[in-house]
């Protein structure tokens, strides 16, 4: 009988310290110590907020400014009927900056 529970005893010790290992590998600690500072959860969202609007921003103009860039190249070229449509939009695009 005492052998059967030292086993129990010793299966439920390792599952109890692989649990333990997982905890400590999925920064459970500092997500509860995070959960009780609601002040420094409500300053890091909104910093995060604001770097990903920024990183939003940034980006959308950086591909409008590469497309009007091309699309002024393509103008350039003078096909026919392509060259004229893309000039009337970089014309509108141009007078709307």
């Amino acid at each position: 009988m005492l052998d059967a529970r030292e086993r129990e005893i010793k299966i439920l010790t390792e599952k109890l310290e692989r649990v333990a290992t997982h905890l400590e590998r999925m920064n459970i600690g500092a997500y509860v110590e995070l959960l009780q500072r609601p002040k420094r959860l409500i300053f890091l969202n909104l910093l995060a907020g604001i770097s990903r609007g920024f990183g939003i921003a940034l980006g959308a103009t950086v591909v409008a400014a590469t497309f009007l860039y091309l699309l002024g190249r393509l103008a350039s070229l003078n096909i026919p009927l392509i060259g004229d449509f893309i000039a009337r939009i970089a014309r509108i695009v141009q007078a709307q900056l």
